[in-house]
């Protein structure tokens, strides 16, 4: 053991990358290890088609929960577009295509939209009612998101005070479901709303854990609007000036360095790792995991955990024209926002029910969107002049015991299910649309959960890196939501208490966690 740091940080995420700019900038000594040969882990952008010069955002791709605050107190030159469009659902009615459109601010066109879908204005009245009252909670909830934990009860007063008893029971205590089936009629609007209960989460809407009620607040609460933002320039810009501010606030960083194993004492801690050269150990005063809880249970020798469930497909296509669409609808706006397929409330559940079985719907559930009609620049400006766009796909329901018996077959089953499930809104085939690589095959590109496990270590293919939590706690409050059972060892990752998505709260919480616990070097 030649070296020693202040701090050590396991992983190279984007919140572990927060957290280390935090700490450097504290005057803290990091050193940040990070086995792949880059930094960022799911938030990075790369060109996925062999010769073709297009950077997607291949994992992770929308922003919502990245506060203000952390984007100025680290003074990122970050750029995050606003889509024009919050959604666009095509259904089938009565054998002839239709469609929700949701501006990202309601007016006139959301509520025609509204009233050819449900035959009059009630729908669009209660649209507007819940969410405005759900925005009130958003602007109380997002700004805890950066503080000690509150208690349950302050927060539980603060929203009742502002919205009402009734909304704090509908999100906070009994299924969201039962919300959602009380104020709306109509079960494709159902669906629209019920999506943001279910992305990366594995649950039924009526399920009594109220899991879903837990991915609904954190989908409505980001920055306090729960806005969801295209990263101008990709996910990796996002990555790539975390980066540069966390070698400008003097953290070390070590990429191809493999962690193998975490000891603390809740005094000192040794960090052993594994790169081309050899097994090394580094001595540190604390020790910030940005790896899931399951992990960092292996890398300590402890016990087994319980495997996250981690329960999406991801798909990337590119395409050289974006197709039409039955119900006549521009599609530069129907796939500017959220393009919602096959998600009626009904479909949703219909869905989850199948995966119970073991089985796949002939249409799964999933949502898409275009990332080049707000930021074109993620393309070769050749590419973007001949009309070529990227199209992201996330499908929902998949849980990874789907995939246990044959991965490769089943994401290629899924794949196909998906085009057909596209084309049944669409003009012309899909795969008519699609772009094809420097070797002649379509530009299609698919992730399952055994594959993000495989390549981004994230146990089960979980993209919260287990269950989301409350933003809140039930016992003393004071906390950050990231300690562990040792004073000196912090969860900075999506598994933090307030985790998940691209946030950098984790990050944030711990390294304010670990600049109290060990306030002077």
């Amino acid at each position: 053991m030649t070296r020693r740091y202040d701090v050590v940080v396991v992983g190279g995420g984007h919140n572990a990358l927060v957290a280390a700019a935090y700490l450097g900038r504290a005057g803290r000594s990091v050193l940040i290890l990070e086995r792949d040969d880059h930094l960022g882990g799911a938030a990075v952008s790369a060109e996925a088609f062999p010769g073709v010069p297009a950077r997607l955002s291949r994992f992770s791709y929308l922003v919502s929960l990245l506060p203000t605050k952390i984007v100025e107190d680290l003074g990122l030159r970050v750029s995050l577009a606003s889509r024009p469009v919050s959604s666009y659902t095509p259904a089938i009615r009565d054998g002839r295509p239709a469609g929700l459109l949701v501006e990202r601010e309601p007016g006139p066109d959301t509520a025609a939209s509204f009233r050819a879908l449900t035959g009059s204005d009630t729908e669009f009245g209660r649209w507007t009612d819940w969410y405005g009252q759900l925005a009130a909670m958003a602007r109380i909830v997002a700004p805890t998101l950066l503080e000690p934990l509150p208690h349950k009860d302050e927060l539980r007063a603060k929203v009742v005070a502002a919205t009402g008893e009734q909304l704090w029971r509908q999100v906070f205590e009994e299924p969201i479901g039962e919300a959602i089936t009380e104020i709306f009629a109509d079960d494709l609007v159902r669906g629209v709303v019920a999506t943001d209960a279910l992305i990366g989460t594995y649950t039924s809407l009526s399920a009594p854990d109220l899991l879903a009620n837990r991915c609904f607040l954190y989908h409505l609460v980001g920055d306090g609007t729960g806005e969801w933002k295209v990263p101008v320039g990709g996910m990796g810009s996002v990555t790539a000036e975390l980066v540069r501010v966390v070698r400008a606030a003097g953290a070390t960083v070590h990429t191809g360095a493999k962690v193998t194993g975490v000891a603390a004492d809740g005094r000192s801690a040794e960090v052993s790792y594994r790169t081309a050269d050899g097994e090394e150990t580094v001595a540190a005063r604390q020790v910030l995991a940005g790896v899931a809880p399951h992990t960092l249970a292996a890398l300590r020798g402890r016990g087994a955990v319980d495997k996250p469930v981690g329960c999406q497909l991801k798909i990337n296509l590119l395409l050289t024209r974006l197709p039409g669409l039955r119900t006549g609808a521009d599609p530069r706006s129907a796939f500017a926002g959220t393009f919602h397929l096959d998600e009626s409330y009904s479909d949703l559940e219909n869905a989850y029910q199948a995966s119970v079985s073991g089985a796949i719907p002939e249409f799964p559930p999933g949502e898409t969107y275009c990332h080049t009609l707000t930021d074109p620049s993620i393309l070769d400006a050749e590419l973007a002049a001949k009309g070529w766009h990227t199209m992201t796909l996330f499908g929902l329901h998949l849980p990874v015991d789907l995939f246990a018996a044959d991965n490769d077959a089943v994401r290629a089953d899924l794949v196909e299910r998906y085009l057909d499930g596209l084309d049944r809104h669409l003009t012309e085939p899909i795969r008519d649309c699609l772009a094809r690589d420097a070797d002649g095959r379509p530009c299609v590109e698919a992730r399952t959960p055994l594959d993000l496990e495989a390549e981004l270590g994230m146990p089960g293919g979980h993209i919260f890196h287990g269950d989301l939590a409350w933003p809140f706690t039930e016992d003393a409050p004071g906390g950050w939501g990231v300690a562990t059972d040792v004073a000196n060892l912090f969860v900075c990752g999506a598994g933090a208490q307030r985790g998940g998505g691209v946030s950098g709260i984790g990050g944030h919480n711990a390294a304010m966690a670990a600049l109290a616990a060990l306030p002077s070097t």
